[in-house]
């Protein structure tokens, strides 16, 4: 008799369930303050810098996920050093490295002898493609982010709706802010593979801006971000392996119709 569960006998899609677990509530939670703070456009930055790394990964022949995670890493430092000292708009900065990191990404493929299909799981993302190390490595990284914002919730918290005064209260306003772009590049690095470089930032900012429709709190809204996302990840493995179509389209389709719902409904009974 064939359920619903018959999926989970095959080793590759309980490793891809896992995966997505993490990733839709890792992602989720590290998103509610890239919507809060206005950060959107320079996690997309910090995506295209870290496919840009894994390109070079695979040309060089070195680890792709160490390739990511050195170039996101520098992305941070890039951001965070225009954010301080540069003359222009931060929109135009990030801009000039959003298109720069495209630019090598597509300089590296090009300098490719031929086409290579791991790469582009890293383009457009696969959860059925995730094996045992990077199970294990979502799984550190995963806990590692949120354990960073726990603990250090009442100071990301405090900066994100008040800057001005978290800065007067004496709270290293500059250091929190390098340290959530830190966060949201390692969330980054360990979606690629699942998720893809074109559609990471969905599962990033699409269920925090879903859960801030429905939400009269910073926990309520952490929580329910998380909620979506991992439902939306859950619901869209099994959506693929049903009906043979890309993991990560289907997630982010759900989270749209999740999002369409909450602007809908969420926006009347708040008000």
């Amino acid at each position: 008799m064939i359920t619903m569960l018959d999926f989970l006998q095959f080793g590759f899609m309980q490793r891809a369930l896992v995966s997505a677990v993490i990733i839709g509530f890792t992602c989720s939670v590290i998103g509610v303050f890239v919507v809060l703070q206005g950060l959107s456009f320079v996690g997309a930055g910090i995506a295209h810098g870290a496919f840009a790394g894994v390109a070079l990964a695979f040309l060089l022949g070195f680890n792709p996920v160490a390739g990511a995670t050195v170039a996101a890493l520098l992305m941070v430092l890039a951001i965070s050093r225009t954010k301080r000292k540069g003359k222009l708009n931060m929109d135009a900065s990030i801009g000039i490295a959003f298109s720069g990191a495209l630019a090598l990404a597509v300089l590296f493929i090009g300098l490719m002898p031929g086409y290579s299909a791991d790469l582009m799981g890293y383009l457009f993302g696969n959860l059925l493609s995730v094996g045992e190390a990077d199970l294990k490595v979502s799984l550190g990284v995963g806990f590692l982010v949120l354990a960073i914002l726990y603990l250090f919730f009442k100071e990301f918290q405090f900066t994100a709706f008040d800057p001005e005064m978290a800065e007067a209260a004496g709270l290293p306003v500059w250091w929190l802010f390098d340290g959530l772009l830190i966060l949201i590049a390692l969330a980054i690095v360990i979606s690629l593979k699942a998720a893809g470089e074109l559609l990471v930032m969905a599962f990033i900012v699409i269920p925090a801006a879903a859960a801030w429709q429905w939400s009269n709190s910073l926990p309520q809204m952490l929580w329910l971000s998380g909620l979506f996302g991992v439902a939306s990840a859950v619901l869209g493995l099994i959506s693929s392996y049903y009906w043979d179509i890309p993991s990560g389209a289907s997630i982010v389709l759900l989270l749209i119709l999740i999002f369409m719902v909450s602007s809908a409904v969420g926006r009347s009974k708040n008000g």
